[in-house]
């Protein structure tokens, strides 16, 4: 009896050992950075990629990198994730595993272009923004969404007729409308909104050290509700952060690429909004752009008052952006691949 019962004992401990090493070897698809030292410790900010042409797979992964170990927040990323393989495809619009991180998050910072989410993903978006939590945008999150005409959330869709324009115009400020600069020639140098110079998110930023090889886009002016252009997109006649501006009307009035604004939800609660056209990974080379994007994660925390003069943004661990464009996204790369020291992350 006693034989057997060491036999139990043993078969007991030898299938919990293995358990938890089976939990251990299973990868999450996402990945979570804890938060050091600044003021945004004890801050959750869920980042959401999931875009075709501009890299938001490895310009989130780097911001959050910068969020956690400059600025102190919690950041989870999320992908676009092909469920048969685990690896991160942008291609894949109808799966970003995760989002019910956003239940608890204290920021949601979204770059997604078109994507055609399952509601019972989309729930976790649309209860997100109609609770009134704050947003950061990025680039193609203006056309966010795709929702077909019989999915739930319909309205978030980007020709939405119940919504005009869509999540982007509502909630966002502007949907897609066109390139404005030349597309992959023209590039964008950030000139300051008049008046806004003392605006916080702008500390520690002048004019021009703001710049991305991403182009001008075009929005409607002027843009909807209390909308407040922050940063306009100066047209440059070349690729390199010392072109000359072009001349002529692309330039006259120049597009806002970067602005605030509220999205009263529809119970009467008002989110604070910030909305930039910018943010592909290789503009987030540039220290000004860096800054913008944290200094305006930070005044969507409602922590506007602890950004200094000159928050630290330096790039985290190694970071060799791949250029825009369809089909320049990383083959076989894990949302695990991006943890903190990954030999494999951008």
């Amino acid at each position: 009896m006693l034989h057997r019962s060491l036999l139990s004992a043993c078969f007991v401990l030898l299938l919990g050992l293995t358990l938890c090493a089976n939990l251990r070897g299973a990868e999450q698809p996402f990945v979570v950075y804890e938060g050091k030292e600044g003021p945004g410790h004890g801050k959750h900010v869920v980042l959401v990629s999931g875009d075709e042409e501009y890299r938001s797979e490895e310009a989130l992964p780097q911001l959050a990198k910068i969020l956690s170990e400059r600025q102190g927040c919690k950041c989870t990323v999320l992908f676009a994730v092909d469920p048969a393989s685990g690896q991160i495809d942008p291609n894949i619009r109808t799966n970003i595993p995760g989002l019910a991180a956003l239940q608890d998050a204290d920021l949601l910072v979204l770059f997604t272009r078109f994507r055609e989410l399952p509601d019972d993903q989309m729930k976790y978006i649309a209860d997100y923004v109609e609770s009134g939590r704050p947003i950061v945008a990025l680039r193609t999150s203006t056309h966010a969404f795709d929702n077909k005409a019989s999915a739930k959330y319909a309205r978030y869709a980007w020709q939405s007729k119940e919504w005009e324009g869509g999540f982007g115009r509502q909630v966002l400020g502007e949907t897609w409308i066109n390139h404005h600069g030349h597309h992959g020639k023209q590039s964008t140098r950030g000139i300051i909104a008049p008046g806004m110079q003392d605006n916080p998110i702008l500390r520690g930023i002048k004019d021009g050290d703001i710049w991305g090889p991403t182009d001008v886009y075009g929005v409607r002016l002027p843009l909807p509700g209390d909308s407040q252009p922050l940063v306009l997109g100066q047209v440059l006649t070349g690729m390199q952060p010392g072109d000359s501006p072009l001349a002529g009307e692309k330039n006259d009035p120049m597009m806002p690429v970067a602005w605030t604004k509220t999205f009263t939800t529809p119970s009467g609660k008002k989110g604070r909004v910030f909305t930039t056209t910018m943010g592909a990974s290789q503009d987030l080379l540039s220290e000004g752009t860096r800054r913008m994007l944290v200094n305006a994660c930070l005044w969507a925390l409602g922590l506007e008052d602890q950004i200094p003069a000159k928050s630290n943004v330096d790039l985290v661990g190694r970071y060799e952006p791949h250029p825009f464009g369809f089909g320049t996204a990383q083959k076989g790369i894990k949302p695990s691949d991006h943890v903190a020291g990954g030999d494999r992350s951008p």
